[in-house]
Order: structure tokens, then C-alpha cells, then sequence
């Protein structure tokens, strides 16, 4: 219901532990990795569509043969237009030699793609940058095998300054300002230096420069240049990487931020940022798949030996709860469960809204993501209802008659598809006086379904920019009659911007924040805005660890009931007839629905790593000086 907000990106890991004629003989192809990897990036397409991409490395290649083979893209249907790519390719070269169909060392050698090591990538992105240079993953080259690094992640760093100032330091070049150039030039600044230091020990050794090639593989630790690269990221992530002559790892932050999940057998390592996409991809059970721990790491050396290991120490756990809300597929275990509890908890608030007048009220959800939280909501009605007709029955008695108890049996919530999403709709004129009348129409609505008698409650993941909101569902939803529209957000109000990796960076887009502007300003508390402003400024130079957020100082005075009804009155159209009623889940009740993942900072200012708010301060600073711009 409310805009779409972007999710930064979904990664994907696969290493194959057996050689891969293993998997021609009991799969049927030795493109069983390949296979793989495209229902991965698939299983998690609803984290990123803006751009994918695909990179693969073959084991105990010669010199002189192809071990690395990369391919993105930034089409409209980018997995679908990579892995028609690496099809076409993989067919042309079989159509061309034919007697090779079955010979699987001709396959690796000649075809490029197959291997033993992938990673995957998804992305939207979130800076408005979707050209194909900035598609990951992404390749740093260097002759030497080991020197080789591809890096792509689930990430956003708050302190790209202060990263791209350690690396003019170390005597580097960077070529852009960006989080994803830093962090992969720190790691290759360290992979660098170990592979360096490991060629001057196995030289002492006696070993030729040749030979020292396979020692460096096998002593390079991962571990330490993950270690030596993370030490002062600020940020979340899930960051995944390939040396070129087989290592790789997956990293997590220390705060758990951006998620991570792992499965091995004798067959497989898959590390993914969605346990359901490794469950359904791979066959396998919910418990058999692993939460990477927070500032732990995935570690696979190229002889196939697998270990998790501590890189950063573990701080309170914030793991976020939007990938809970709305993000991750719901059809993972945990977050079906915990979706339907955000309905259910909210219900209390609803049955005020309508005065516990449930005969006279039309429930309904806006979009389809919001199924699973209305389906809670049902049921708690469904268990508030059951009550009362315990209630009548028992006092009632045995003079009730057959009639009667039909009657109370037969009452039940009022469930309606009030909308209806036309897909094939498209807004493809820019101008706002008739870009905003055709999102009128992007909806249908089921006429009928509601009438002047009735309250409407809808629910909806979030409530964030409120846009359209304003522009569409509501005046739609006015043309069913009804008495009363109650829009329900299973969410809580969103008052903070994300710097960790979601497309919510600028405050003037939250209607939360937009509304406690409003009520200072009717309030005659005018002056806290400066004052807020003046300490924000102030604390610019201050060290990360000294900076306090004091955007909470413009929702102080306020209740979320306050927030609520001017949001309510911000996004009603003037020519609206029904009354409209905005509820926002409670942040207590989000941690009661989702007890592992903490992370509320959107919702409450509770950044937790210490780039948060100076973010924050530099986003309302922004805002005040009428800078339309990003505050990371």
C-alpha cells in the first residue's frame, strides 16, 4: 500500500565438494553448480531486480587456461538474461563438438562458467546507479592465482569516508568514493601483502618461484586478512568473496545486521542471505541450515576443508527486523510465524478503532505481502469473537433455543479482496498532473464489498513515505462508502533513516517525520527544529563513538497516538468523505513477534553501530539546509 522501498541485495555462495564428473554421473550434468546457482538468484529475485550477476572459478587449472569466468547484467530481467547467456554459450560450444557431450574434463577446460566455486548476486540499487559497472560482483585481476579477488555482498558502510582515507594512506589510488571500491581494495590491499609475505618465507625455504605457487594456497589465511580488512568497518553485511585460486568466505557483521545462512554436506557448502531459498533449492530440512553468527565468517579453502571462525567480536545483536516485515520470503518457517503475530498483536488497536463493532466491519489487506500479518489478524479476531459467543452461550443457557444459537454461531469476521492489482498497468507519463491520476487506477476495487454502514480495515506491511497512500488507495478505497477507513501498518512508525542497506535515506520522505514537523510547528515548539539543527552541526567533527542522536528531540514531545492521527490528517485527501484512522504497530509488539532480530533503529534511533547517528544528524541537517541529498 504504501511506496515500494528497495532492498539493497541478495547473495548467494555455492561450493561443490566433489569433483564435478561426481555430479554428471549422479545429476546427469556437470552443470549441476550451474543449475543451482540460477534457483538460488531466483529464490531471492524479491531482493534485488535492478541487476545480477554471476562469477564462477575452476580448480587446479594450467597456465594459460581460462579459471575465471564473470558475467552481469543491468536488462530489465537481468538473472533471466545472464543465465540465457551461459546457456546459449554452453550450447554452442556442445552444437560445435558434439562427441563431447558426455566428456566433462573437455567441458571445464573449454566451456566457461562450469566450476567448483560460484557466486551470486542480486541487487537493487539503491543510489541510483544501475549501470553495469555497478552490478557485483565485482573482480579485482592480478596474474598471480592468489592475487585474483571477487567480492560481492549484502552490505552498506557508513564510513566510506574514513575507509577511503585509510587507503590513500596505505599509498592506494582509489578510483571512486564508493563502499563497494573501498571494501574490495582494503581486502586486496591485505590479500596482497599476506601472499607477499608467504612468498618470501616459502622462498627461504628452498622452493622455486614456481613451486611456491601451491604453498601459498595452502598456508593463505583467510581468517587474518578478514580480519586485518574489517577492523574498522562501519556497517552492515554480508560480504562473500573467491580468491582466484579457490578460498573463499562469506563474512557477517558483528551486529548480525544483514542476514546469513549456511548449509554443508559431503557434497555442497551454500551460504545464502535466505535460509527458504537453500531449503527449497537444495531439498533439505529447516534445521539442517545454519544462521551464520554475528562477526563469524564461512571460510573454504581450495582443498575443500570448511570451518566458521570469529573475525570481529560479536556485538548486542541487532539482526534487522524490517527483513522480517517485509524483505525475506515469507515462506521461511520463522517468518511466516512471526508475520502472523504482527497481525495479531495489532488487534487490540483495531477493535478500539471500530468500537468492537466486528458485525459492521470489512477486513481486507493492501499488497499481496501484507496476506500473512492479515491472516493473524483474522484469526485473533476470529479468537475475540469466539469468546463473546462462549459468553452469550453460557448465560443464555438451556432456554436458548436452536434459532438463537445459529445465530451467534454464524457470526463471523468479514473478510473481502477489496483490491485488486492491475498489473498490465503502467504510469508511464512523468508529468505530476497526469502521472497522479492514473495511479488512481493502478488498483481496482470489488465494489459491493463494503457499504455506508461499514468500517474498512486494511493492513499493510508499512506505512513509510505515505505518498500513495494519499495519491491512490484512499481515494479508491472511499469510492466502496464507507463510514470509516482504519489503515493498519504491521510495522511501527518509521521516523529514522536505514544506513545499513535499505533504500530509506532521507527524512523529509517519512510521513512520521513530516508529521511531528507539523504538530512543533502547531505546538508553537517551532524553535526545537533549530535547536536540533545547531546541535547536529555542531557534532559534525565529533568522533563516531561521542555522536548523539538528536532527531529524537522532534518526537519527544509527542505520543505514537499523536504521530498516528496527524499522519492520519496529512494523508487524507481534502475530498475525502470517510473518516480515516491510521494504527502503527507498537515497537514493544515487534519485539514480542520477532525476538531475534532487534535491530529497530528505523523505529527508535537506536543505531547500533556508531556511524548511525552521525547518519542521522547529517540526514536532518540536510533537511534543514533544503539538500535534496543522501546523508551516507
Amino acid at each position: 500500500m504504501s511506496d515500494p522501498i528497495k532492498h539493497e541485495c541478495g547473495i548467494s555462495l555455492i561450493r561443490l565438494l566433489q569433483p564435478l564428473e561426481y555430479y554428471k554421473e549422479k545429476y546427469g550434468t556437470a552443470f549441476y553448480g550451474v543449475n543451482k546457482m540460477y534457483l538460488m538468484m531466483e529464490k531471492q529475485h524479491n531482493r534485488g531486480q535492478d541487476g545480477a550477476g554471476f562469477a564462477s572459478i575452476k580448480l587446479n587449472m594450467s597456465p594459460g587456461e581460462r579459471y575465471i569466468s564473470r558475467i552481469r547484467s543491468a536488462q530489465s530481467q537481468p538473472i533471466q538474461d545472464i543465465f540465457s547467456q551461459i546457456n546459449d554459450r554452453i550450447n554452442r560450444t556442445i552444437a560445435e563438438h558434439p562427441q563431447y557431450w558426455d566428456d566433462v574434463a573437455y567441458q571445464k577446460k573449454h566451456i566457461p562458467y562450469i566450476g567448483e566455486l560460484l557466486l551470486g548476486h542480486v541487487r537493487y540499487g539503491t543510489f541510483g546507479k544501475n549501470s553495469i559497472e555497478n552490478v557485483h560482483p565485482f573482480l579485482r585481476q592480478n596474474n598471480w592465482m592468489h592475487r585474483n579477488l571477487i567480492v560481492a555482498g549484502n552490505f552498506n558502510m557508513t564510513n566510506v569516508d574514513e575507509l577511503f582515507s585509510n587507503l590513500v594512506d596505505l599509498g592506494q589510488h582509489p578510483k571512486e568514493m564508493a563502499d563497494t571500491i573501498t571494501v574490495m581494495e582494503k581486502i586486496g590491499h591485505f590479500l596482497d601483502d599476506a601472499v607477499a609475505k608467504l612468498y618470501k618465507e616459502i622462498k627461504k625455504e628452498g622452493y622455486s618461484k614456481r613451486e611456491a605457487s601451491p604453498h601459498i594456497a595452502e598456508r593463505l589465511s583467510i581468517s587474518k586478512i578478514l580480519r586485518k580488512s574489517s577492523k574498522n568497518w562501519d556497517g552492515g553485511y554480508t560480504m562473500g568473496g573467491m580468491l582466484g585460486h579457490g578460498d573463499a568466505f562469506m563474512l557477517r557483521d558483528p551486529s548480525g545486521i544483514r542476514p546469513c545462512y549456511y548449509y554443508k554436506d559431503d557434497e555442497v557448502v551454500v551460504v545464502a542471505s535466505e535460509r527458504p531459498a537453500i531449503q527449497t533449492v537444495f531439498n533439505v530440512t529447516y534445521e539442517e541450515i545454519k544462521e551464520l553468527d554475528p562477526g563469524h565468517a564461512v571460510i573454504i579453502k581450495k582443498n575443500g576443508d570448511f570451518s566458521i571462525e570469529q573475525i570481529q567480536q560479536p556485538k548486542e545483536r541487532k539482526a534487522c527486523s524490517f527483513e522480517r516485515i517485509y524483505f525475506s520470503r515469507g515462506s521461511d518457517k520463522e517468518i511466516y510465524e512471526e508475520r502472523k503475530q504482527l497481525g495479531k498483536l495489532v488487534f487490540p488497536e483495531i477493535l478500539k478503532a471500530i468500537d468492537g463493532d466486528l458485525m459492521n466491519t470489512v477486513f481486507s489487506y493492501i499488497p499481496n505481502t501484507a496476506e500473512t500479518s492479515f491472516l493473524g489478524m483474522i484469526k485473533e479476531a476470529q479468537n475475540y469473537l469466539n469468546n463473546k459467543k462462549e459468553e452469550q452461550i453460557l448465560s443464555l443457557g438451556a432456554a436458548m433455543s436452536k434459532a438463537e444459537l445459529h445465530k451467534i454461531l454464524d457470526v463471523r469476521p468479514r473478510i473481502e479482496k477489496v483490491a485488486i492489482k492491475d498489473a498490465k498497468l503502467r504510469t508511464f507519463i512523468t508529468q505530476d498532473s497526469s502521472r497522479d491520476d492514473l495511479v488512481t487506477h493502478v488498483y481496482d476495487i470489488s465494489y459491493g464489498s463494503a457499504g455506508p454502514e461499514d468500517n474498512l480495515v486494511i493492513i499493510d506491511d508499512s506505512i513509510v513515505r505515505g505518498t500513495t497512500l494519499r495519491k491512490s488507495i484512499l481515494r479508491m478505497l472511499d469510492r466502496l462508502g464507507p463510514k470509516k477507513i482504519v489503515v493498519v501498518s504491521s510495522a511501527p512508525q518509521i521516523r529514522y533513516p536505514d544506513c545499513y542497506g535499505i533504500d530509506m535515506a532521507k527524512l523529509e520522505d517519512f510521513v512520521a517525520f513530516r508529521a511531528a514537523i507539523k504538530l512543533l510547528h502547531e505546538n508553537s515548539m517551532g524553535h526545537k527544529i533549530e535547536e536540533v539543527y545547531q546541535k547536529c552541526r555542531c557534532q559534525q567533527q565529533s568522533e563516531d563513538s561521542e555522536v548523539i542522536n538528536h532527531v529524537k528531540e522532534l518526537y519527544a514531545p509527542f505520543s505514537p497516538e499523536q504521530l498516528s492521527d496527524k499522519i492520519a490528517e496529512l494523508l487524507s485527501p481534502e475530498d475525502i468523505n470517510a473518516e480515516v484512522q491510521i494504527i502503527y504497530q507498537t515497537v514493544e509488539n515487534l519485539h514480542q513477534a520477532c525476538p531475534k532480530n532487534l535491530g529497530d533503529w528505523y523505529f527508535t534511533g537506536d543505531y547500533p553501530t556508531a556511524g548511525g547517528n552521525r547518519v542521522v544528524n547529517r540526514a536532518f541537517i540536510n533537511f534543514y539546509e533544503g539538500k535534496n541529498q543522501r546523508a551516507y
